[in-house]
């Protein structure tokens, strides 16, 4: 056991001693120029790979080290060793955030941001994920990287030169991404977007010529399994934040006074979106939900307040439950709808639940009763209670009248939304009186403690079964 200890230590301070050595003979040809470019890409190959792990590594955390390399990543000519750099530089940024401060200390994040306007792809994977760390534990200045280097510029430029891979030409030849190195440096530059106009959301209007290139690879790249994958889940996160009004007017008018909705065809953002949706339900676990649409959902909500009527309509229709769903009680096929009405009251997904009900409440013109309509009583009243929204009193009429007339005379039962011929026969016994009284008892005192939330104002049905003389008191020697 003790030569195993010792043999470990030694090759501990084996690595040791080789960063330190490496980045020794690095800082020594900063100044000597002695070196090779083949041999300093060979060292910091070698130090790349000792970087990739903390332990033993120190040297390369340090100022002095994450100065050295920074000379290599941003003062060097030769763009093999200033990738090289960049890749230990990255690394060293993940895996210890105090040499994030430490970069920004030495002044080379605007070094970064020049690094972004690069149109090579490695360039752009590693200035982007630099970017990206440093958004996080520092003070650094991203306004003045947006307005004093151009990173909104590059950003927008980068993003636009992704989608022409998306372009009716280019998929013909089959141009879209298909390196592994185009999607990750796709996905960093979304991360960087997204955590810029999360961080600093004055700043998301600079981005907004984005939008319409950004939905371009979003629609037009085919939806993996699972759906919420690189990069789509970060096309998704990336508009969260950005401006999808165009209230500033700066997207592309190729696509129309806005480029969520396109003149060629307004829904077909919203309707990609809700076919991401439903195709997650089913390949994730309730669990796994729970964090993973949300994002989704939260779009799918700020493009149906934008969209118009059509759009509306067409997003209703897909998300709503039909006329044909009521054949059995709502949320019980295998229709999205359905699937989002159990997510909606599912213990597995508690910042779900909200989520989903607030989204039908919003798609049924955010109106109590037509929201009771759609969804039915069962799954509407515990999202208006919990946030204090007046139930109508005429709500359960409204909903039956309402069914009523769309299902050509058929009635709806108004708290599961089926309609009332295709329910199952009562196949259980008759109560007895007995029974019905201690029925009667709780369901007043239900009804009692729901006036006293303030909530629903109705009068207690037994209260006033009582008061019309519909039930008597039974006297004490009554039998059956």
């Amino acid at each position: 056991m003790l030569s195993k200890f010792n043999s470990k230590a030694n090759g501990g301070k084996s690595k040791l001693d080789q960063v330190t050595e490496i980045l020794s003979k690095l800082k020594a040809d900063l100044e000597a120029n002695t070196l090779s470019a083949k041999q300093r890409k060979q060292l910091l190959e070698e130090l790349k790979v000792h970087g990739r792990s903390a332990e033993n590594a120190e040297p390369i955390f340090t100022e002095d080290g994450i100065r050295t390399l920074s000379r290599y990543a941003f003062e060097g000519s030769s763009s093999q060793t200033s990738q090289e750099a960049l890749r230990c530089i990255a690394n060293a940024l993940l895996l210890e955030t105090k040499t994030r401060q430490i970069l920004v200390d030495l002044g080379y994040a605007p070094n970064a941001a020049e690094k972004l306007k690069s149109d090579n792809i490695d360039d752009e994977f590693l200035a982007a994920r630099i970017l990206f760390l440093m958004t996080y534990e520092t003070d650094l200045d991203y306004e003045k990287l947006v307005n004093e280097h151009q990173v909104a510029e590059s950003i927008n430029l980068t993003l636009t030169r992704h989608s022409k891979r998306y372009s009716k030409s280019a998929r013909r030849l089959s141009q879209m991404h298909t390196n592994p190195m185009d999607l990750m440096a796709l996905s960093e530059t979304l991360k960087l977007l997204f955590n810029i106009t999360h961080f600093y959301p004055d700043l998301s209007e600079h981005f907004s010529r984005s939008i319409p290139h950004i939905f371009k690879i979003l629609v037009r790249r085919k939806i993996p399994s699972p759906p919420l994958q690189a990069p789509i889940n970060y096309l998704v996160n990336a508009l969260i934040n950005l401006d999808l009004e165009d209230k500033k007017g700066h997207q592309d008018k190729f696509f129309g006074m806005n480029a969520v909705f396109p003149k060629f065809d307004a829904k077909c953002n919203a309707e990609h979106l809700i076919s991401i949706l439903d195709k997650a339900i089913v390949a994730y676990t309730e669990a796994e939900l729970d964090n993973a649409i949300s994002p989704v959902l939260t779009l799918i909500r700020r493009i149906y307040e934008i969209a118009p009527e059509s759009v509306q309509k067409s997003m209703e229709w897909l998300l709503l439950p039909t006329d044909k769903e009521r054949s059995q009680p709502l949320g019980k096929s295998d229709t999205l709808s359905a699937r989002l009405l159990r997510l909606s009251t599912s213990a597995m997904t508690p910042s779900l639940r909200g989520s989903i009900s607030a989204m039908m409440f919003e798609l049924s013109g955010k109106d109590a009763s037509k929201f009771v309509h759609n969804v039915g009583y069962g799954f509407a009243s515990g999202f208006l209670l919990s946030n204090n929204i007046q139930m109508p009193e005429n709500a359960l009429e409204a909903h039956a009248t309402a069914n009523l007339e769309q299902n050509q005379g058929i009635p709806v039962n108004p708290i599961t939304g089926q309609r009332l011929d295709m329910e199952e026969p009562d196949k259980t016994e008759p109560m007895t009186e007995e029974e019905k009284e201690r029925e009667a008892e709780r369901l007043f005192v239900l009804f009692e403690r729901l006036k006293a939330t303030g909530v629903v104002n109705v009068e207690n049905p037994v209260e006033e079964a009582f008061r019309t003389g519909r039930i008597e008191e039974l006297p004490d020697d009554h039998e059956e």
